[in-house]
């Protein structure tokens, strides 16, 4: 596409500053002029300091940690936008907060994935983008348009760069299998499934491998790491069951606590994740982390959208 992209107006929050500034380097466009100030007692202001009157709009942020400070901080751009007369926002969350929070687990909790839309699109949000959703039904809690972009196409690349013979594509769980099974077909690797189950209270969880990695090179794929903990262990399983190397990808790096620590202690040998959450000092120092850029899928995925043109083409 060689449009040129006129009337596009693009602000960063203070959660991916350089991912926005790496997404406006693709698009060739300045992000967008605005002051965020904190009051003493921690209230956020902000201010538009340019004409977006009648401008199509997009705002980058991730609902990441400090989590309700950047969800407040995109509402109350997404208001000042509204009553700036934008003629439409699109809110880009690479990291939705508050994914795994998307059912009833038990009585009296919330839905809390549910309530973060209903604000999201109360704020004045006419659109929303974010990169591989933990639960693929948050789309049907919102009643406006939503892209979930997928990482693959980046993660492809990378896995054929560096990887070759004798792969074998892990899924942690049960309900990653569909995308370990896509990512396996196009790779022309094995599928390894983990079986965990916890065999009785306090006791610690047994991890069964289904299918076949003696040998072989196991690549763990998920979407989010946060302790670490069942990557730890899925990759220690793997190890005992025969793999000779272990390697890990997971889009979202939320790394809470002392994670990097953790696996820079473990047998994985790289963990692979993507800029949608900027890592913590901590992390940032850990030998065993790479970090590869989502700036050119989601620059492109706006692209198409300013110019309403197919987004689902990105991944044909």
């Amino acid at each position: 596409m060689d449009e040129l992209i006129d009337g596009l107006k693009l602000f960063g929050g203070t959660s991916n500053v350089n991912l926005t500034k790496e997404v406006c380097d693709y698009l060739n466009v300045p992000p967008g002029e605005m002051v965020n100030k904190t009051f003493s007692d921690g209230e956020t202001q902000i201010e538009i300091e340019e004409n977006v009157r009648g401008r199509d709009t997009f705002i980058i942020q991730s609902t990441c940690s400090p989590v309700n400070d950047n969800l407040m901080q995109l509402l109350i751009i997404t208001d000042a936008l509204k009553r700036a007369s934008a003629k439409s926002i699109t809110a880009v969350i690479p990291y939705y907060g508050y994914a795994r929070q998307d059912k009833k687990v038990k009585p009296r909790v919330p839905i809390s994935a549910k309530l973060v839309a209903d604000l999201i699109t109360v704020a004045g949000v006419n659109r929303v983008m974010s990169i591989d959703l933990h639960a693929g039904q948050i789309q049907g809690y919102f009643n406006i348009p939503v892209d979930n972009i997928f990482s693959t196409p980046i993660v492809l690349n990378y896995m054929r760069k560096h990887f070759r013979n004798d792969l074998s594509i892990i899924s942690p769980d049960a309900g990653g299998v569909e995308r370990a099974r896509a990512f396996a077909k196009r790779l022309d690797a094995s599928l390894a499934i983990i079986d965990k189950r916890r065999e009785a209270p306090n006791v610690a969880e047994a991890m069964n491998i289904i299918g076949y990695i003696k040998g072989k090179t196991a690549i763990i794929l998920d979407d989010m790491v946060d302790t670490g903990g069942t990557l730890i262990q899925a990759a220690e399983a793997l190890i005992r069951n025969g793999a000779v190397h272990v390697y890990a990808y997971c889009t979202h790096p939320v790394l809470s606590g002392d994670a990097a620590k953790r696996i820079e202690e473990s047998p994985i040998e790289t963990l692979v994740v993507t800029n949608t959450i900027p890592l913590s000092q901590e992390s940032s120092q850990c030998s065993k982390i790479e970090v590869i850029s989502v700036a050119e899928i989601l620059g492109e995925a706006i692209k198409r959208v300013y110019f309403s043109k197919s987004v689902s083409s990105l991944f044909v």
